[in-house]
């Protein structure tokens, strides 16, 4: 139960889907309650496919670039704080690649669940190396199975925020997703901060 709520609460908190609802109401304040949920839907299912392969293919990219786990968790920590530090700054979707020419791209497609809203506005970089560092940390299988059901869990609830978008950005306004996502924002950095922070410590062990 342990291993599930620090997957959930640390892939909720960098993942960020609240700092995806303003970006998914401008996306799609045309189309119909019916289209808004499929594409909720949708989303969640990209996000959980793309997180769950970056999590068992992850490790075999790393042996084939020749790249140890160490240096893994201190680029996705950089990341990760890059992200925490846009998010308190208020500029987390340029950040995340979610800039006007995407957003203008975006609006003359039939169905944005997978970009932007997928990748990279939700699973981005520092996710991905998140969890292939997380493979890496946990050799049981009953480690990885928890693993997988709190990826599930999180993009349920990437699916339900979006699926409640309008109403939570009705609800909260501006000031308040702000407000949220800046508090998510230093839980974020925390956790990119104690990522380096354990593969400086493992590097100057070894030596």
């Amino acid at each position: 139960m342990e291993l599930f709520i620090y997957v959930f609460a640390a892939l909720f908190s960098v993942l960020n889907p609240l700092g995806a609802v303003p970006v998914f109401v401008g996306l799609t304040q045309d189309d119909s309650k019916q289209e808004r949920s499929r594409i909720s839907i949708w989303a969640a299912i990209n996000v959980a496919i793309i997180l769950i392969i970056s999590y068992f293919i992850g490790k075999y990219v790393l042996h084939f670039f020749g790249i140890s786990i160490d240096a893994l968790r201190i680029a996705g920590g950089l990341l990760i704080v890059n992200s925490g530090f846009s998010l308190l700054s208020g500029n987390g979707s340029k950040k995340r690649g979610v800039n006007k020419k995407v957003t203008d791209d975006a609006m003359h497609r039939n169905d944005i669940a997978l970009t932007p809203l997928a990748m990279p506005m939700l699973a981005g970089p520092g996710s991905m190396s998140l969890l292939i560092a997380m493979y890496q940390e946990q050799p049981e299988i009953k480690q990885k199975l928890i693993t997988c059901l709190a990826i599930i869990c999180v993009a349920f609830t990437i699916f339900l925020i979006l699926r409640s978008a309008h109403y939570i950005s009705k609800i909260l306004g501006a000031s308040g997703i702000v407000a949220i996502s800046r508090i998510i924002g230093f839980i974020v950095i925390a956790i990119g901060i104690q990522y380096i922070s354990s593969s400086v410590v493992n590097i100057f062990q070894t030596i």
